[in-house]
């Protein structure tokens, strides 16, 4: 139970600083669909030898639903936007995702009014983006770059779009062969942007570091299955609202990554949007979270 919660806390955590050493010398989208399709071979590959049914024509179209806009959208905009953002901030934009979560329940899915403290835990968390983007004279130096900050915000509400919409969609059973499919469509999507972005030129083999390799495996292995396979598990065996304790922990650890490893600042206007993001999806987690699944990089 302590290393399938470690693991969740830390690797998840650590992903936001894996995906910035992996792009230095890797293009975002090629990057992460490179990590997905590995991934998905090898969680798909598991089940099937494991007797896992052959997955039905609908079972993939769901699955192409949800990992387009969980991993197209949700991770690769991450993948993106972290060439302008630090990892660290990335990470405290992402936990905004429980806040799109209580809202679209509300509005779309029939899912219960939030309460007035549910109500204060969404404006504390995106006054927390807020301050993480607002003018100098608001919050100090180390403004965030808006059009990545943008890019992550759309990329948690396809998230948390396709999260809900998992409850309702025809996937089979086996939760680890589902995720498998995801990740093998969403790689697919998002191996199609890059060329449609041109990313190709841009990989020079020569040129990719190992930094940059071991980041890609580090993320395609430990942060997409090992992780993920905890984060399963938990479910089984612990409460949801235990489980997603990692919601509010893995910005905390990527911020100090960032801090400790790769020189990102830790500024007065970081640490304040930290404390105010963090409180709001604390106070979110703690009272009603309308689906488990929660985005992490």
């Amino acid at each position: 139970m302590i290393a399938a919660f470690a693991a969740i806390y830390l690797i998840w955590g650590s992903t936001y600083l894996a995906i910035r050493f992996a792009i230095e010398t890797l293009p975002p989208f090629l990057m992460t669909g490179f990590r997905f399709l590995a991934a998905g071979l090898l969680l798909y590959g598991w089940t099937r030898l494991r007797g896992a049914p052959r997955p039905a024509r609908s079972h993939w179209a769901v699955a192409a639903v949800v990992g387009t806009a969980m991993l197209g959208f949700g991770v690769g905009g991450v993948s993106w936007a972290e060439q302008h953002v630090p990892s660290g901030a990335a990470a405290l934009i992402v936990a905004v995702g429980p806040l799109w979560m209580v809202l679209i329940d509300w509005l779309f899915y029939g899912g219960p009014r939030p309460d007035l403290a549910v109500v204060v835990g969404i404006l504390l968390g995106f006054g927390g983006v807020a301050i993480l983007i607002g003018p100098e004279q608001l919050a100090g130096a180390g403004r965030i770059d808006m059009a990545g900050t943008g890019v992550i915000l759309m990329g948690t509400l396809a998230w948390s779009f396709a999260s809900l919409y998992t409850r309702k969609g025809h996937l089979p059973d086996s939760p680890a062969q589902a995720t498998g499919m995801e990740m093998l469509t969403g790689a697919v999507v998002l191996l199609l942007v890059g060329t449609a972005l041109g990313e190709w030129p841009r990989l020079d083999l020569d040129a990719v570091s190992l930094r940059s390799l071991l980041a890609l495996a580090y993320l395609a292995v430990l942060g997409s299955i090992v992780a993920l396979s905890a984060y399963l598990w938990l479910l089984k065996v612990s409460t949801p609202a235990r489980v997603i304790t990692h919601a509010y922990v893995n910005p905390i650890v990527a911020v100090f990554l960032g801090w400790a490893l790769a020189g990102e600042p830790l500024s007065a206007r970081v640490l304040l949007a930290s404390a105010v993001i963090i409180a709001g999806v604390l106070v979110i987690v703690t009272r009603r979270v309308p689906a488990p699944e929660v985005e992490h990089g």
